[in-house]
């Protein structure tokens, strides 16, 4: 089915709209929140909960890209409960991976100023933008979808030093990216 007839069956508030949805995108999802969460019952917990987060912002919301509306919340109810579980404990590979990006932390407060991280968000889309195609996907597997080093060697049959240096080379790139645009890290 279309995505923009899964999002009409969600304006319509049609219940098949939530089945639609996990038939098309549900081992798409399944991925990127197995990426982060490595728990079979905290990836289902997460796929619920991200139908139900769907179910509740469609509408008013009607996203144009209904694969990327879907991975960024996922995405970001997978980090939460990473981080509602890691309260009292600290480690895992989410926490290996962010430790890769932290000098770019401008702030991690959940209160942080919108505004900032939305000019923040541009900033690096613009970034991104200008990397070669197979540099810039690298780096988005690895900060956006968490994917493990040997699966981005897979996916782009790369050996393991290779992709290590792209992403060390392409951090570099961005750190000084930030500062000439006037982001102070």
């Amino acid at each position: 089915m279309e995505d923009k007839n899964i999002i009409e069956l969600f304006w319509n508030r049609n219940e098949l709209a939530v089945h639609e949805l996990a038939y098309k995108y549900g081992t798409y999802l399944n991925k990127i929140a197995g990426n982060i969460l490595h728990s079979d019952m905290d990836i289902e917990e997460t796929l619920q909960d991200t139908y139900l987060s769907v179910w509740h912002n469609i509408p008013p919301e009607r996203p144009n890209y209904l694969k990327a509306y879907l991975a960024k919340i996922v995405r970001n109810l997978s980090l939460k409960k990473v981080r509602d579980k890691s309260a009292a404990k600290r480690g895992g590979s989410v926490f290996a991976v962010t430790e890769e990006l932290s000098e770019f932390y401008i702030c991690d407060d959940e209160n942080s100023d919108i505004i900032q991280t939305w000019e923040l968000s541009e900033i690096i889309d613009r970034f991104l933008r200008g990397l070669p195609q197979t540099e810039c996907n690298v780096f988005v597997c690895r900060y956006w979808y968490y994917d493990s080093i040997s699966d981005i060697c897979t996916q782009f049959n790369m050996g393991e030093s290779r992709v290590k240096m792209m992403l060390l080379r392409t951090r570099k790139k961005l750190a000084k990216y930030l500062e000439k645009e006037g982001v102070t890290l």
